[in-house]
């Protein structure tokens, strides 16, 4: 599987979505996705990709790691794997 499956499939279970239900233009908020959600997503991520994500909790918005976006998630989580390589 790769990257962005992966990342769909963490995202659209966290949505209780079907996968083909995730677009790389969905945001969380259009997926229902809340705060909660939101970190749930972040934690399972970094534990499917042994990464460490930056990301703040309490300013999600603020920090370099971009969640506007499914394919911004899957672009900031493939410059990580690159970087941990």
């Amino acid at each position: 599987m790769n990257t962005r499956s992966k990342v769909i499939a963490i995202i659209a279970e966290q949505a209780i979505l079907e996968p083909k239900d995730v677009t790389d233009d969905s945001t969380l908020e259009s997926l229902g996705i809340d705060s909660l959600g939101l970190v749930e997503s972040i934690f399972a991520i970094e534990e499917a990709f042994d990464i460490s994500i930056p990301f703040n909790a309490n300013d999600p918005t603020g920090g370099d790691f971009d969640i506007s976006c499914v394919a911004s998630i899957i672009a900031g989580i493939e410059t990580l794997l690159s970087k941990q390589s």
